[in-house]
């Protein structure tokens, strides 16, 4: 085809040169701005719909992470005893916290007996008065990392 004859050359000198009456080829390119602009303004909608997790970022997760999701207190032991403790064939009264579902003695209180505890955790406070009241602690190996 000879250039003379092409659409682009024959429109030339005319008003809207081919691209219509209305817009005028406005309406094409990058509206609304380039690559992630606009999420928070004009595109929040399409950014809520589409990436509901774009913005923020994942919570701290501790490698160490430590819960004590139940415990007692020293003060508490008589009443749990009263309940399920046992005294064993030696003579020794064994408090099993552990299968109680205790995760952890605290050293709130005094203690009036000389209990055997199993338990996975135990604080200071709470481990000295109980070996002052002639009792021991025994730590669930098992339970000691949870």
């Amino acid at each position: 085809m000879a250039t003379r004859f092409r659409k682009s050359r024959r429109q030339r000198g005319s008003r809207y040169c081919g691209w219509g009456q209305i817009g005028q080829h406005r309406q094409a390119g990058s509206r609304g701005g380039i690559g992630g602009a606009g999420k928070h303004k004009h595109f929040w909608i399409r950014t809520v719909i589409e990436e509901p997790d774009h913005f923020g970022h994942d919570p701290f997760n501790s490698f160490n992470r430590n819960l004590v999701q139940r415990w007692i207190n020293v003060r508490d032991l008589d009443a749990v005893f009263a309940k399920h403790g046992k005294a064993d064939e030696s003579g020794k009264v064994v408090l099993d916290l552990t299968s109680l579902g205790y995760d952890k003695l605290l050293g709130g209180g005094s203690i009036s007996g000389a209990y055997a505890i199993k338990v996975a955790k135990v604080s200071e406070s709470a481990k000295s008065k109980i070996e002052a009241a002639g009792g021991e602690v025994i730590i669930n190996e098992q339970y000691d990392d949870k």
